[in-house]
């Protein structure tokens, strides 16, 4: 340990802080798990328009049209403002968006009234939050690959995945709590069976989850003015001075001079075009952004009490089981990471989940049943393997997937693209979110089969892309990057 070329009672509270974003990430992300049904419940009382499935739809993946944006201008803050600045930036539109999806009416409609203009308020307000969440999504990770040494930047990236499930697990409990002895709508061909005993959801209890997260937003907003900006940054706009003292603080003195050169030589031509480096690099970060989503996991995971419900299980107690599941192989990926490399664990792991979606396939409509009744879901072995199958497909993408993309895409870019590739790559990444979140309800409706057939072959798919064209950037830096594609557009 007195060897070690870093200082980890630096780097671990930095990385600490900037993972509260991926923690809000998740957070904001998955709350709509548990306040999907009262939320659905809550505008199908609206006199002025018919709230419809593919309303609802709609509705809950609206977050993703704001991470679609904040994807598109993370490359543009994280450039004019700077890493952690732009952080700060998410940490206050979370706490907006918190505020706002708890009481849509503030100021403009009465409140408890559901109508269209307070549904177009309320999504107006999920948005906001999905700005915060597109632009920590691409900018957690650029930060912390760029303060981390290469030994453990891929052990270091991959916490922050650990903090976006982590994030997911809490806001599970909490939607958990929340409920309590409370009864979730009941849905029966659309209309709802069970009005008396459900009003406490569709009334408070959707209020409650969202407005929950408002409390970490502002811990991380007020946390994000105890840590630096990046040495990376700080050299692009000619603050070498800065950047020395935190990258001595990280590596040492006499390492941190040469890193520091590394990174001014390679910073030297900063107004690089895009492609500078070949189309190729462009191309395999949006792919890596593409598969990420196609293999489906956000649709599982924002609808997953609702899922578990249809094959005859406790929805929300089996929602937090696999949210335990789910930290315990994202803590494989974090250990594994800088030793096995990135495309082992991409290729295993997409082996294992089109494993666990061809299995929920097979147990076709004799497991999973008509998600709008609860009472009519499967018992026994029937409702039993595509419960485990699910958490089969969700924990192999944890440890894979999930966090490996991430590192990736934080690290194969050459530093003078690297805000406007990842901007670009989280951009798309965001867009199949919503474009898979979206058409899952009535997708999964029509036919559970089709539905895990076609994740199944995605994940097929995915590791053949990540065999064929993803390089091994375990043990690189992330000046190494611009030698790597310079020498495979040559």
């Amino acid at each position: 340990m007195k060897n070690r070329e870093y200082n980890l009672n630096y780097i671990i509270p930095i990385t600490l802080v900037a993972t509260l974003g991926g923690l809000l990430f998740g957070y904001d992300t998955a709350v709509i798990s548990g306040a999907e049904k009262g939320l659905e419940a809550f505008f199908m009382q609206a006199k002025d328009f018919q709230y419809t499935t593919v309303l609802h739809g709609i509705t809950s993946s609206s977050a993703l049209i704001g991470c679609v944006i904040g994807g598109f201008i993370s490359g543009i803050f994280a450039a004019r403002f700077g890493r952690r600045d732009s952080l700060r930036f998410a940490s206050v539109l979370f706490f907006l968006s918190a505020l706002g999806s708890y009481c849509p009416e503030f100021m403009l409609f009465p409140h408890g009234v559901p109508s269209q203009n307070l549904l177009i308020a309320f999504n107006l307000y999920r948005i906001l939050g999905g700005i915060g969440v597109g632009l920590a999504s691409a900018i957690v990770p650029m930060y912390i690959a760029e303060i981390a040494p290469s030994q453990i930047r891929g052990t270091l990236v991959s916490c922050n995945q650990f903090a976006i499930i982590f994030g997911m697990l809490v806001v599970y409990f909490v939607n958990f709590l929340i409920m309590g002895d409370h009864k979730n709508p009941v849905f029966e061909n659309g209309i709802l069976t069970n009005v008396e005993e459900a009003e406490w959801a569709f009334t408070v209890g959707w209020r409650r989850m969202f407005v929950s997260e408002a409390y970490v937003a502002a811990i991380f907003g007020a946390l994000l003015f105890f840590v630096p900006r990046t040495p990376r940054y700080l050299a692009l706009i000619g603050q070498t001075e800065q950047a020395l003292s935190v990258l001595t603080r990280v590596n040492g003195e006499s390492k941190a001079k040469k890193i520091l050169s590394d990174i001014v030589n390679t910073s030297k031509e900063k107004t690089e075009k895009l492609f500078a480096y070949g189309v190729l690099v462009v191309i395999v970060g949006i792919m890596l952004s593409v598969f990420q989503q196609a293999i489906g996991i956000n649709a599982v995971l924002y609808y997953a009490p609702r899922i578990f419900e249809s094959a005859g299980a406790n929805g929300m107690l089996s929602t937090v089981i696999m949210g335990i599941s789910n930290i315990a192989f994202t803590v494989v990926a974090i250990l594994t990471v800088d030793k096995f490399g990135r495309k082992p664990l991409l290729i295993i792991g997409s082996v294992g989940m089109a494993v666990g979606a061809f299995a929920v396939m097979a147990c076709g409509s004799a497991g999973l049943v008509n998600p709008d009744s609860a009472r009519q879901a499967a018992t026994g072995i029937q409702g039993f393997i595509p419960v485990i199958s699910v958490m089969v497909y969700s924990a192999f993408f944890m440890m894979s997937w999930g966090p490996i993309c991430w590192v990736l895409i934080s690290e194969i870019f050459p530093n003078t693209i690297r805000g406007k590739a990842v901007a670009i790559a989280v951009a798309f990444q965001w867009i199949f979110n919503y474009i898979v979140s979206s058409t899952f309800p009535p997708l999964f409706k029509f036919s559970p089969i089709i539905a895990y057939g076609l994740y199944g072959i995605m994940c097929v798919l995915a590791a053949l892309f990540v065999w064929k064209f993803v390089p091994e950037t375990k043990g690189k830096t992330l000046e190494d990057m611009n030698k790597l594609w310079t020498a495979k557009k040559g």
